[in-house]
Parts: C-alpha cells; structure tokens; sequence
C-alpha cells in the first residue's frame, strides 16, 4: 500500500498526462484562478485580474477563443464561476454595492436571473449541476456556515449533453 502512495505522489510534479495552456487571454499576463470548466469540457470560465477588477472570462476550448457575455462585464467583481453541461448557463456571484448576488446568464437567450436568498445569507461560493436545473450555494449568516440546495426548474430549460432526451418529453419519431 505505502509502494502505491509513493508512487503516486512521484508522478504528481511532472503531469505527464496532457497538461496545456487554456489558450491566450488577450491581456497580457492576467493572473487568472477559479477555473470551472463545462461538463463536455468545451468552455472554461475563470476569473482575471483586468483594470484592478476580478473579471469573468469565458473561453472556448480548445482554440481559446473568448465568447461574448452580455451581463457581466458591467457588473463587477465577480467571483466562484460555474458551468452547465454545454456552457450554457454560467452562476457567478456579483458584488453589486454592499451586497454579494447569485446571477445566472442564459448564454442562449441572453436572460439574465437573480436568484433571491433568504435574509441575511450572504453567498461565499457556488456549484451549478450540470444540467442547470439545480444550484448549492455555501453561505454564512447569523454567525453560521451552511450549504443549500435550490430547484431551478421552474426557472431554467435543461441543458443536456446532445442526444439526451428531456424528462417527460415525447419521444422523437424514428
């Protein structure tokens, strides 16, 4: 047992195992941290240091090419980035005036949510499951720290990998 833990922390300082730059930012040498990466592995969403400011940066991969966002980039700093399966939706905690909000962007529809917390939750991170319908968010409040679970089904379409069928959807005809 101890052979297989030495030679597994061994390897752990040369990833040899495909290790690669996420593509260019276009801002020079950004420092770049809280990486979250879709569930198919297409988009990769980070936060960039840009004019002093903790931007979110959403790129395509593996060309990294940066994809537009239409909410965002006049609402900052942002901050605990997540991604739905094909990118779709993208959570993102804001710091609008005093207050920190949990926002999702429908990169589809170009919608943007706010999701509400119950008084005095002030959100520390979040984690949006893949298909979007379902969102935890680490919060404190009233001298505690918790995780929530909220539904968002009735506020977003699913986004599932290609050829999944929706729940409750009439099969396609052969």
């Amino acid at each position: 047992m101890f052979g297989l833990l030495a030679l597994l922390l061994s390897g752990c300082g040369s990833w040899s195992w495909g290790r690669r730059s996420a593509g260019p930012v276009g801002w020079g040498g950004a420092d770049r941290q809280d990486p979250a990466l879709s569930g198919n592995g297409r988009v990769l969403a980070s936060v960039v240091r840009r004019d002093g400011r903790d931007s979110v940066l959403l790129q395509e991969q593996p060309s990294g090419t940066v994809l537009p966002l239409r909410h965002f980039g006049r609402l900052q700093p942002h901050r605990s980035p997540s991604l739905s399966w094909n990118g779709r939706y993208l959570a993102l905690l804001v710091q609008q005036g005093p207050e920190r909000r949990v926002l999702i962007e429908d990169r589809t529809t170009g919608r943007l949510h706010r999701l509400p917390l119950p008084g005095g939750l002030v959100p520390e991170s979040l984690s949006l499951a893949a298909d979007g319908r379902r969102i935890a968010i680490a919060t404190e409040g009233d001298g505690r720290s918790r995780v929530q679970l909220y539904d968002l089904t009735a506020l977003l379409e699913p986004d599932l990998p290609a050829g999944l069928p929706v729940r409750g959807a009439p099969a396609a005809a052969p």
